[in-house]
């Protein structure tokens, strides 16, 4: 869709200026909204889980699961990874009680941009490596950010060579050749459609019906008292 390509991935000054300010808001919580009633299969956040990538089970083989819509170059979303996501990974995932699905959704600050398109490139060729650059990306943001756009590839380049097993050159050759492009649109598309209006956006289901969504740096107790996991 050629005009949500123009909003979120070239309209960097007005997408900054908008949406940085969601990012960095306080948490809310949507309710039933514009999605009630909808199922894990028909929900538009949930468009191409499958291909997502996810830790626990499959997604919707849980009784929980949890789509979080997330930018690099978000602090909430950096807030979220690292005071949520581990509870959701110790005290739900790692359990089987809940999926965690991962999808990029960069609309804060421009490096997120070719910082998102390498996610994808490294999912397809390494699973563990692309959370390993998860983690990266969050836990270097303020030098990704300082450094910009520009050297965002350089820097992805580096850590994966030295972090990881997944071939780094070929990982920024596919982001350069716009092998990932698709694999971005998927997700702002499905973002768009679902009304994810900020970062990070989490999206609520049990039993494979919708429950809710937060917008911002959800916590851990929201997520399982939603979920009644």
């Amino acid at each position: 869709m050629q005009g949500t390509r123009r909003r979120f991935l070239t309209g960097s000054t007005a997408v900054a200026g908008t949406l940085v300010a969601g990012c960095l808001g306080g948490g809310s919580e949507d309710g039933d909204g514009q999605n009630g009633g909808r199922t894990l299969d028909s929900h538009p956040a949930a468009q191409g889980l499958d291909s997502q990538p996810h830790l626990g089970p499959a997604p919707g083989e849980a009784t929980g699961t949890i789509v979080a819509f997330e930018d690099p170059s978000c602090p909430r979303c950096k807030t979220f990874e690292e005071q949520t996501v581990p509870k959701i990974r110790s005290e739900l995932v790692d359990p089987g009680d809940a999926t965690f699905v991962f999808r990029g959704y960069p609309i804060v600050y421009e490096w997120g941009k070719p910082g998102t398109r390498a996610l994808e490139a490294t999912y397809a060729r390494n699973e563990d490596a692309h959370w390993a650059l998860v983690d990266h990306y969050f836990t270097e943001q303020d030098g990704f950010r300082s450094a910009g756009r520009d050297a965002v590839l350089d820097r992805t380049r580096e850590f994966l060579a030295a972090e990881t097993e997944v071939n780094a050159d070929a990982v920024v050759t596919a982001v350069e050749n716009g092998d990932a492009e698709s694999a971005v649109q998927t997700d702002l598309d499905a973002g768009e459609a679902a009304g994810a209006s900020a970062t990070p956006a989490v999206y609520l289901f049990r039993d494979g019906q919708y429950r809710t969504s937060y917008s911002g740096s959800v916590g851990f107790d929201a997520v399982r008292s939603t979920l009644g996991l």
